[in-house]
């Protein structure tokens, strides 16, 4: 088993090597209020580990900054007020070599912490820290791309773009009705969204074993289905209009070509590879048009043990909502998932851009039916 610190350490120097690429001015830029600056997400990862562990734990211990509680808490309404999410960008001070400094700084104390047989609390709170920074080094990358693909000379990051391709086998997998366990019950880490080990009744289903491609949803564009309000939820048709949505984020024409924005350059759109930075809304859209739908997160869950995933985030027809016995737990780490159960949809499984070790069958990921930027995807069901 991994060493606690030996861990702590590798995550936090992942996070610096995914900044490795961009240059000074790469760091700040904010081009949606969803979409945080790297330098944020820096500091943001700091702060927690100062914010849920230093300051509590560390005798005599004495914050880098002051100020910084108000810059980079992210959404603790408990830990007192905070910049506006759509302003992260604004922040041009403190420098980019002082947020190196900061992480330093409480590095440096968390070794201390972690190598004087740390209690069991500091444990499980360190572990929760290392996983949301591991859900930040995915959400940094696509922060990134979304801001650099509003930059005209479409900026490469490096030759890594986390699209992936699969070996299609037009298969589909066949479960038969029965009542079925859902949750995590490993003693391994998980978030408190996932407990709560239940069972769940499920008529027959199947499931595809391939993940919808770009040449897939091409066809759907071709058969105008963008443009017919049969195929979309009223919800989604409104999104569609106000928003002049006529393809997936990141594509264009260039010269009648399909063509998108990857963290590697504009590329020609690979007709074979795995569609991905779908929304919710067109992944449901897409399905009806095929005359299928999308799983339940409860169908995805039983059927992970047999199909691929791994390459894309996959959309399920599930809300996101707590599970029988759920419990919000003291203090700002109830914050984390428990007040978000409103208004999203559940995506199961994880992206090429999804960190190490940061990956489960059980794992809840949940975001807006409208979310493009994450790396999101379809896989069908009947």
């Amino acid at each position: 088993m991994e060493n606690l610190l030996d861990a702590y350490t590798k995550t936090r120097n992942h996070t610096q090597t995914l900044c490795t690429p961009l240059q000074t001015e790469d760091f700040t830029p904010q081009s949606a209020a969803f979409a945080s600056p790297p330098k944020w997400h820096l500091a943001h990862t700091t702060w927690f580990f100062e914010e849920m562990i230093l300051k509590k734990h560390l005798d005599n211990y004495d914050v880098f900054d002051d100020s910084y509680g108000y810059l980079f808490n992210s959404y603790y309404n408990s830990l007192g007020d905070r910049i506006k999410r759509e302003h992260r960008g604004l922040i041009s001070r403190p420098s980019v070599d002082e947020i190196y400094r900061y992480r330093d700084y409480v590095d440096s104390k968390m070794n201390t912490l972690l190598s004087d047989s740390p209690s069991k609390v500091i444990r499980e709170l360190t572990i929760l820290g290392i996983n949301h920074e591991q859900q930040h080094q995915e959400l940094l990358l696509t922060d990134l791309k979304y801001t650099f693909s509003h930059n005209p000379t479409y900026p490469v990051y490096k030759d890594v773009n986390y699209l992936g391709t699969q070996s299609k086998t037009n298969e589909w997998l066949e479960f038969n009705a029965a009542i079925y366990k859902i949750g995590h019950t490993k003693d391994s880490f998980s978030y408190d969204n996932e407990l709560g080990a239940h069972r769940v009744f499920l008529e027959d289903f199947k499931i595809s074993k391939d993940l919808v491609t770009n040449g897939d949803f091409i066809a759907f564009i071709n058969a105008n289905g963008y443009k017919n309000p049969k195929y979309w939820l009223d919800d989604g048709w409104h999104w569609l209009q106000n928003n002049n949505i006529s393809s997936p984020l990141y594509w264009k024409l260039v010269n009648d070509n399909w063509h998108h924005y990857t963290l590697s350059g504009l590329q020609p759109v690979d007709l074979e590879a795995v569609l991905t930075h779908i929304s919710f809304y067109e992944a449901s859209a897409f399905a009806f048009w095929a005359g299928y739908r999308l799983p339940t997160e409860f169908e995805w869950e039983i059927a992970s043990s047999k199909i691929n995933w791994g390459t894309v985030w996959e959309w399920t027809n599930s809300a996101y909502l707590p599970y029988p016995n759920f419990k919000v737990a003291e203090g700002a780490v109830g914050e984390y998932n428990g007040k978000f159960m409103i208004n999203l949809m559940v995506l199961r499984g994880a992206s090429l851009a999804t960190s190490a070790n940061h990956s489960r069958f059980t794992y809840r990921n949940f975001f807006s039916p409208e979310t493009q930027w994450q790396f999101s995807g379809i896989r069908l069901a009947k």
